[in-house]
């Protein structure tokens, strides 16, 4: 199936269980939630896609996808105002590339590990690809105080450019999306086997490589391949922090590695 269509002041967008499916040319405007939500698809393909939203315009994730395989997006421009794309629990084989995102808060894995019985993340690759403006970049969330236990694993960021964003490559296991959350036990989302090569632009924040693993499982198989993240202020050199991690480096790596 291939279609052409702009959707206006749309609710959302959503494709549920379709799968070997093709879409191409679609606008999104102004939706008051999520653009575009895919759940349970198998072998969908999206490419040219155009999605829009202010800014300040909360909850209004570009796409999200849950519980799929197959899935490839290319070539499409998203600006919102939270994720341009969302990556949720249960996905497998899911490729990006040529997205250009911003404004919104990036491309996230998560936030996982919130409810019981979630399905493993395994498999993702994210390419050729630009941040403009945004809070985060490529950005994986979990929450503490998992109910139950899952992994995201196999997941490489690569030939990606970051233009004045916030966060550039960020991992968060003590996700809270509130001005406060109690304090809890460590998250039990394991996260393992994760590629960032050939990231490089500007941070608009002194930190430009945040590492902030779980305490309960530590994060395994970190690497980091030529990383180059300026200061958007010019200043030398932002910084990285890192916790419950051992990450591996190779390459150019600004900021430097954590102490």
């Amino acid at each position: 199936m291939s279609m052409r269509v702009t959707i206006f002041s749309s609710q959302n967008v959503k494709f549920v269980a379709m799968n070997r499916t093709v879409v191409r040319g679609i606008t999104s405007l102004n939706s008051k939630f999520f653009h575009i939500a895919l759940v349970e698809c198998k072998n969908f393909k999206g490419s040219k896609i155009k999605i829009s939203a202010p800014a300040n315009s909360p909850n209004t994730d570009g796409i999200h996808i849950e519980r799929s395989s197959g899935v490839y997006f290319s070539r499409s421009h998203i600006g919102t105002g939270d994720d341009c794309i969302s990556i949720g629990q249960g996905n497998s084989q899911v490729t990006l590339t040529s997205i250009t995102c911003g404004p919104g808060h990036g491309i996230s894995v998560g936030s996982l590990g919130r409810y019981r019985n979630e399905g493993d993340v395994k498999g993702l690759v994210v390419k050729d690809s630009i941040m403009t403006g945004t809070m985060n970049g490529i950005r994986i969330k979990t929450w503490a105080n998992s109910p139950g236990s899952s992994a995201a694993t196999d997941m490489t960021f690569k030939n990606i450019i970051m233009n004045n964003v916030t966060n550039p490559i960020i991992i968060d296991q003590e996700y809270c999306p509130f001005t406060s959350c109690p304090t809890n036990p460590p998250s039990q989302v394991k996260l393992s086997d994760i590629y960032f090569k050939n990231i490089r632009g500007t941070s608009s924040s002194a930190v430009a490589v945040a590492l902030e693993c779980s305490k309960k499982i530590p994060c395994q198989n970190i690497y980091l391949e030529n990383v180059h993240l300026d200061l958007s202020s010019g200043e030398k050199y932002p910084t990285s922090t890192c916790k419950n991690v051992e990450a591996k480096y190779f390459g150019t790596q600004i900021p430097p590695p954590c102490a």
